[in-house]
């Protein structure tokens, strides 16, 4: 794309073929939400998405833009791990289209020059390569957890934390006495020192996984799914002590057990668990809480479900809405007599789906009725105090923006 890092505001309708996508990075900063990366379908063959382009959508006004980025550009990645530290987005891991890696690369979101920077002479061992794994960030430290990736016969010395995949001998690569697989490691970045260390976990850590979902409460970072199970599995591991416990839910209904889901922090106690992929094979549109002082799931009952999503993103806006981006709504497996193979998505999402978890305040109240009705009050706007204007102009363009997208997917 053109080499510029002033934003390009887009239009939704023209663009919805190059904004759908999985296996994406996402992060929320302020009001706006960033999209990296990814993967579509171009003539049924899975393709990944330019590492030299940032997406932007503002949550107030429905609005996209699209940035050019320089600087050390990742090459292209899937199944990598993102977290936002410090006015920066952080990409560690993935999948290069030629081997796994376990590169760090970093850019600031802050400046809008989105300039990316590898970082290198990094002190401490960092992990082995790997993909499909998740991170939590506490303390300006970022801590990764599992994952899928090749290890040595002389890195296997602890089968505890490593899982082979006795069909990757017959899939992936011809490096003998290399093992592929699942692994329940635990590292730990730090950006002020560029230093890993891996702490020293004690009590009942969960088995090795990969495609699972995780996030941060207080102290706590909790990991869930990612196995072959029937119902959902909950492990905590306190970032203070390096202490895993595994949470078992005193009441009600379990969630079932899934991958390529995610969970997502939205209050002090409180954790939102929303879509991923069932161990059968169901892309799945149920939405769930899980309170950790009660150790109790409940059910939402809310307006996206018929639209499953997996392989998507979610994270946390500033009125406490959990924001759900991309991903797809199938999931096709094919057997052969050797493995198990994926086939590609056919429907990428490129819609933003809103779940409101915390009732709004009076104003955000009044913006979205003034944005909801702002033709019949079109005369009564002038009347408005002018700090008010530029908050109700932008909640006018989302309700206009989204009026425009139900059209368009109605037809």
């Amino acid at each position: 794309m053109e080499n510029s890092t002033v934003p390009r505001v887009v239009d939704w309708v023209g663009t919805q073929t190059e904004l759908g996508r999985s296996d994406h990075t996402a992060v929320v900063n302020g009001n706006i939400l960033y999209v990296w990366g990814g993967c579509q379908t171009v003539v049924g063959q899975e393709v990944t998405l330019p590492s030299d382009e940032m997406w932007m959508y503002d949550m107030e006004s429905g609005l996209w833009s699209l940035s050019a980025m320089s600087g050390d550009v990742p090459p292209l990645l899937s199944q990598t791990c993102s977290s936002y530290l410090q006015g920066h987005l952080y990409v560690f891991g993935g999948c290069d289209g030629h081997a796994h890696t376990n590169q760090m690369y970093r850019v600031n979101l802050d400046d809008r020059e989105f300039v990316w920077k590898r970082l290198t002479d990094t002190e401490g061992t960092p992990p082995s390569p790997r993909d499909k794994h998740s991170c939590w960030v506490y303390g300006e430290r970022i801590i990764y957890f599992g994952g899928y990736g090749c290890k040595t016969v002389r890195e296997l010395n602890n089968e505890k934390n490593f899982t082979v995949d006795h069909t990757s001998w017959a899939t992936i690569g011809t490096v003998i006495f290399r093992f592929w697989g699942w692994n329940n490691e635990v590292h730990m970045f730090e950006p002020e020192t560029n230093s890993w260390s891996e702490p020293q976990t004690q009590g009942a850590c969960p088995s090795p996984r990969a495609s699972h979902a995780s996030a941060v409460v207080g102290s706590k970072g909790y990991v869930c799914g990612g196995m072959d199970s029937t119902l959902i599995d909950l492990h905590c591991l306190d970032l203070d002590t390096w202490t895993w416990t595994q949470v078992y839910s005193t009441v009600g209904t379990l969630p079932v057990g899934r991958s390529l889901h995610t969970l997502t922090a939205v209050s002090e106690s409180k954790l939102f668990l929303f879509g991923g992929l069932s161990a059968t094979g169901q892309p799945l549109s149920d939405a769930w809480e899980f309170d950790t002082r009660t150790k109790e799931w409940k059910q939402w009952d809310h307006q996206h479900k018929e639209k499953p999503r997996l392989w998507h993103s979610a994270g946390l806006g500033n009125n406490g809405d959990v924001i759900v981006f991309g991903g797809t709504q199938d999931y096709t497996v094919l057997m052969d007599s050797v493995a198990v193979l994926r086939s590609p998505s056919k429907n990428h999402c490129a819609d933003v789906l809103i779940f409101q978890t915390q009732p709004y305040s009076l104003l955000r109240l009044c913006e979205d009725c003034i944005g909801q009705h702002a033709s019949v009050l079109s005369d009564q706007l002038m009347w408005l105090p002018w700090k008010l204007m530029d908050g109700i102009r932008k909640r006018i363009s989302y309700y206009n923006v989204n009026t425009g997208r139900k059209k368009t997917e109605a037809l």
